[in-house]
């Protein structure tokens, strides 16, 4: 009966022959935690403008309708104070949406901002990575060739 190979002594010298570099790993971890947090930072910069543009536009509106809602002298005074309100609620529409727009043009530049620096450092870490693997390849094959001879 033929003996079966035991190939974990061959594993186990193929992974020692190429190390895994948990530094690598680690810087790799720390510098998407950074991004992270660096987006998580612009969303709730977009939300918290997001919501004092709700909350302004919101007491704006209150503020409208009270005046709307006030007894008048004249049946003509509720038509002027209702075309009044919706002249004004139309305006502060456009002015809000404008103030959304702006917070959505900011996220979106400061987004991409992120996402170009974290492509450069992505970069930069894999050519470091690649650099310091390319040694320690050649060196273990320098030390094989030379218990080879």
């Amino acid at each position: 009966m033929a003996k079966t190979q035991d190939f974990t002594k061959v594993m186990q010298d193929m992974m020692q022959a190429f190390p895994f570099d948990a530094t690598a790993a680690q810087g790799a971890f720390k510098t998407s935690a950074a991004f992270g947090e660096k987006l998580t930072k612009v969303a709730l910069e977009a939300a918290e403008k997001s919501n004092e543009i709700s909350s302004k536009w919101a007491k704006e509106t209150i503020a409208k309708v009270g005046t709307l809602a006030k007894v008048k002298e004249e049946p003509a005074d509720y038509t002027k104070a209702v075309s009044d309100f919706a002249s004004a609620a139309a305006e502060m529409a456009a002015e809000n949406l404008a103030a959304f727009a702006e917070v959505a043009k900011k996220v979106q530049m400061d987004t991409v901002e992120l996402m170009l620096a974290a492509g450069k450092t992505a970069s930069e870490d894999a050519a470091a990575a690649v650099q310091k693997a390319t040694a320690e390849v050649t060196n273990v094959a320098k030390k094989a060739a030379a218990a080879a001879k």
